[in-house]
C-alpha cells in the first residue's frame, strides 16, 4: 500500500512570447502551480494548474498551510476520503477557485501516483474506452495586434492542414460586426465540413447583447458557442441557449459537482468544458462527467491536454480534447520533459506509466520554481 512521504510545490512564471488579448483581458504572462506527492516506495505522481497572469504565490501557500500536510502518512490509494479531507479543509478558505485548483492538483497527483505504482498509463487506470487515441479539436485564433480576419482565416486554415477536423477561435472582443467578418473569413477558409467553435470567454453580461452577437454567428454555422457570460450566470446561459440554434458549452472555471448539475439541469450547457486542474482533480471530474452522461450530455474538458487526454480516453461521453499546436499560449508546454504526439487531428496517448511525463527541472528553475518539500 503507497504510504505517502512528502509533497512538494513551486510556482511558475513563464512569459508569453507576444503579449496576446482574449475577449475581455490580455495577458503578457502566466503562472504555473506544480506539485510532486512521493510515496515511501519512491514513485511520485505530478500535478499542475494554470493560475492567473499574477499571484500565483496564493497557490503555492494554499498548498504549503493548508492542503498539503493532509496527506503525509495517509494510503495514495484512499483517493475519495483523501479529496473529502482536502474539501472539508478548504470550505473556509476557498471551496473555488485558488484553493480548490490546490485539491485539484494534489488529487491529480494521487491519481497519477497510484498509476505509476501500478505500472499503467493513467487512460488504463481509470478503464480505458480508448487505447490509442483521442480526437482533438485545434486551440487558436487569439486576439494579436495587427491580425487581420483574412490573417485569422490562414491561422485556422493551418490547422485544418494539419489534419484538425475541428477548430476553435475567439469572439466578442470587438463589435458584432467585425466579430462576424473575422467569423466569415474563418469559415471562407476552413470550409464548410471542418467544425467551428466560438470561444467568448464571458465576453457579454445580459442576453440582448449577446443575442446581437449571436443572430449574425448562426449564419456561419458554429459548433458551439464557449463562456458568452460569468459563470455565476447560469440562468443567462440557459435563456441563451433557448434562444440560439448553436449550442452553449462552458464550465472551465467552474468548481464541484453541485455547480455542474446546477448547470446541466438549469439548460446552460449541452457541452460541459470542466478542466480537471479546476474543477476539484480527477476525482470531481469523472464524477461531473457521469452526471453529465445521464443527462446525455457531453464533455470536452478545457485547456491542458497533457492532463485531459487520458480522462477522455476512459469516458464514453467525452468528445473532444482541446489542443494547441505550440507553446506560444499554452506554454505550460515548455515546464515538462515529453509532449504529446498528434496524428490526423488526433491526439496520441502516452503509454507509459502515470501521465507519462515529469517536469524539467531545468526549466522550472528558470521559470522561477523553488520547490518547498512538505513532510
Amino acid at each position: 500500500m503507497p504510504i505517502i512521504d512528502s509533497v512538494s510545490v513551486a510556482v511558475c512564471e513563464v512569459p508569453l512570447d507576444r503579449v496576446t488579448s482574449f475577449s475581455t483581458r490580455t495577458v503578457s504572462s502566466r503562472h504555473y502551480g506544480l506539485v510532486k506527492v512521493r510515496s515511501r516506495d519512491g514513485h511520485e505522481g505530478i500535478g499542475f494548474c494554470y493560475v492567473g497572469s499574477r499571484a500565483g504565490g496564493i497557490l503555492k501557500s494554499a498548498v504549503e498551510l493548508l492542503l498539503g500536510p493532509l496527506l503525509i502518512g495517509q494510503e495514495s490509494l484512499r483517493t475519495e476520503g483523501l479529496w473529502q479531507t482536502l474539501y472539508q479543509e478548504a470550505l473556509l478558505q476557498g471551496r473555488a477557485g485558488t484553493v480548490m485548483r490546490g485539491v485539484s492538483i494534489l488529487d491529480t497527483a494521487l491519481w497519477d501516483l497510484n498509476a505509476r505504482s501500478a505500472g499503467l498509463p493513467l487512460h488504463d487506470y481509470l478503464g480505458s474506452n480508448e487505447r490509442d487515441s483521442v480526437p482533438a479539436y485545434a486551440s487558436g485564433g487569439y486576439y494579436l495586434e495587427g491580425k487581420s480576419p483574412a490573417d485569422l482565416g490562414n491561422e485556422l486554415a493551418g490547422y485544418v492542414a494539419q489534419g484538425f477536423r475541428a477548430v476553435k477561435m475567439k469572439t466578442g472582443r470587438l463589435s458584432p460586426s467585425e466579430e462576424e467578418a473575422r467569423i466569415a473569413a474563418a469559415r471562407d477558409a476552413i470550409g464548410p465540413a471542418v467544425l467551428l467553435m466560438l470561444d467568448a470567454n464571458n465576453a457579454w453580461s445580459d442576453l440582448p447583447t449577446a443575442m446581437d452577437y449571436m443572430r449574425r454567428f448562426e449564419a456561419y454555422d458554429p459548433y458551439w458557442i464557449e463562456e458568452p457570460f460569468s459563470p455565476d450566470a447560469i440562468d443567462l446561459h440557459a435563456r441563451l441557449a433557448a434562444r440560439t440554434s448553436v449550442t452553449v458549452a462552458t464550465g472551465e472555471i467552474e468548481v464541484g459537482r453541485w455547480r455542474f448539475r446546477e448547470l446541466v439541469d438549469s439548460g446552460g450547457a449541452e457541452i460541459l468544458q470542466a478542466d480537471a486542474a479546476v474543477c476539484g482533480g480527477i476525482s470531481e471530474w469523472r464524477k461531473i462527467a457521469a452526471y453529465a452522461d445521464c443527462r446525455g450530455v457531453t464533455v470536452s474538458p478545457h485547456w491542458f491536454h497533457d492532463l485531459h487526454a487520458p480522462l477522455v480516453a476512459a469516458t464514453t461521453n467525452a468528445r473532444f480534447v482541446e489542443f494547441f499546436t505550440d507553446d506560444q499560449v499554452l506554454n505550460f508546454r515548455r515546464l515538462i520533459n515529453h509532449q504529446l504526439e498528434l496524428r490526423a487531428g488526433r491526439v496520441v496517448l502516452r503509454q507509459s506509466p502515470g501521465l507519462g511525463f515529469t517536469f524539467d527541472e531545468q526549466a522550472v528553475a528558470r521559470a522561477g520554481g523553488q520547490w518547498t518539500r512538505i513532510a
